[in-house]
């Protein structure tokens, strides 16, 4: 399975970069964490949304409609899919301390990329979930001279127990054991992609990263 950091593809290179890897890679399904911006996809993709996307295609998707600029997307909102034998489970939107207690049809505009409350206890009642995708990471993971994750997240972890959780936003790979979870920071899809493969009862999953030198943005 193709997993894949940020790809902000509505950027004609990097959705270049994004195409390029679909097809060096040929992927039955895809896994990807956020900040996608171009939605007419070559492969099956299941993704959460960033906090930077056309909002009016993922609020269709949200409410199960099929935009024809989103062909072969399928969006995990507070969702869970079964993908190439996996559970995989979904908290789409970033996090803001302001519009958090907001129910999610007073968002407007642009706040529309934030989660909110009912959004983590709906995705907290979720079953049997094999892997997380977040946005936002949890706490303990990354630093900036402060920790921006997000307590929120970690809640997740606990109340999900999956065996990998694996986040976007912060376009740098960090990895850590959270709540007893694998957890992954992924970097972006013009500097690596990953691959998913393993079994969760036999021997586990193994997340293996991939430098490429596809698009301007390649690392060297």
């Amino acid at each position: 399975m193709l997993v894949l950091g940020d790809a902000h593809a509505s950027e004609p290179d990097r959705r270049e970069t994004l195409l390029e890897l679909y097809r060096a890679v040929d992927p039955a399904a895809v896994l990807q964490l956020g900040d996608l911006e171009y939605y007419d996809l070559p492969a099956p993709t299941w993704f959460v949304a960033g906090n930077n996307e056309d909002l009016d295609v993922i609020e269709a998707l949200r409410a199960g409609e099929e935009p024809p600029e989103a062909d072969g997307v399928h969006l995990l909102a507070s969702t869970v899919a079964d993908v190439d034998g996996l559970r995989v489970a979904g908290l789409s939107g970033n996090y803001a301390p302001t519009k958090y207690d907001c129910p999610r049809d007073k968002l407007e505009a642009d706040r529309r990329r934030h989660f909110t409350r009912e959004d983590v206890e709906r995705a907290a009642e979720l079953d049997d979930v094999d892997v997380l995708l977040t946005h936002e990471a949890p706490t303990g993971l990354l630093s900036y001279g402060y920790d921006p994750g997000c307590e929120h997240v970690d809640a997740l972890l606990e109340a999900l127990s999956p065996s990998l959780c694996l986040v976007g936003h912060h376009e740098r790979h960090r990895e850590a054991e959270i709540a007893g979870v694998d957890v992954v920071s992924l970097a972006p899809a013009w500097e690596r992609y990953y691959t998913l493969e393993g079994d969760v009862d036999e021997g586990g999953l193994r997340l293996e990263g991939h430098d490429h030198a596809f698009g301007p943005d390649a690392s060297d």
